[in-house]
């Protein structure tokens, strides 16, 4: 190109109705290209969906909060709506998932840090505050108690989450991912 100029192609995120659901993105909420949204799925405002994540509604529902941050290499999928047990997907407000996190019909709370390659399954209940430890297994229809931290395969409570971990960690990552997702924005 002239004058050293490149030549830049903005792609868009992969977004695909099925079964009659199209999936919401709130306002203010960063998708990146590479960010796969199928079905019925509805995103709060001020989130981020990050590279090649993969929100995949097709046979349930997924819900995602306001500020909530789900990183790269994340799929998050439930178990089909017509199935004797089904799962739902729903994660609150200010939720950091790290990367390459499997998230399967679970639910997580408020306030919660998900690890990098942490595994969530099916009927799961991730209560307000808690910490998964990166690579921790969370076993179906588990019921975690609210502020503690939980690690190993599978996940075991090893001790409560203190004041000073839950703004150091939990909200200070939450408030990063917001401000990180407000350089790509300013790139459009």
């Amino acid at each position: 190109m002239a004058n050293g100029q490149r030549l830049i192609a903005k792609n868009m995120a992969y977004i695909k109705s099925v079964r009659n659901h199209t999936p919401k993105v709130g306002e203010g909420t960063f998708v990146a290209e590479t960010a796969v949204l199928i079905g019925d799925v509805t995103v709060g405002k001020d989130s981020s969906l990050w590279y090649n994540v993969v929100l995949r509604g097709d046979v349930n529902k997924i819900t995602i909060g306001d500020r909530t941050n789900i990183q790269d290499g994340t799929v998050i999928h439930t178990l089909y709506d017509g199935s004797p047990h089904p799962s739902q997907t729903h994660i609150g407000n200010d939720v950091s998932v790290g990367h390459n996190a499997t998230i399967h019909g679970a639910i997580i709370e408020d306030n919660c840090l998900i690890g990098m390659g942490a595994t969530i399954l099916d009927n799961a209940v991730v209560a307000s505050g808690c910490i998964i430890a990166a690579n921790a297994l969370v076993l179906s229809n588990s019921k975690l108690e609210p502020n503690s931290v939980y690690a190993g395969v599978p996940a075991k409570k090893v001790k409560e989450v203190t004041p000073e971990q839950r703004e150091e960690i939990i909200a200070r990552i939450a408030r990063d991912y917001h401000m990180y997702a407000s350089w790509y924005e300013e790139d459009k």
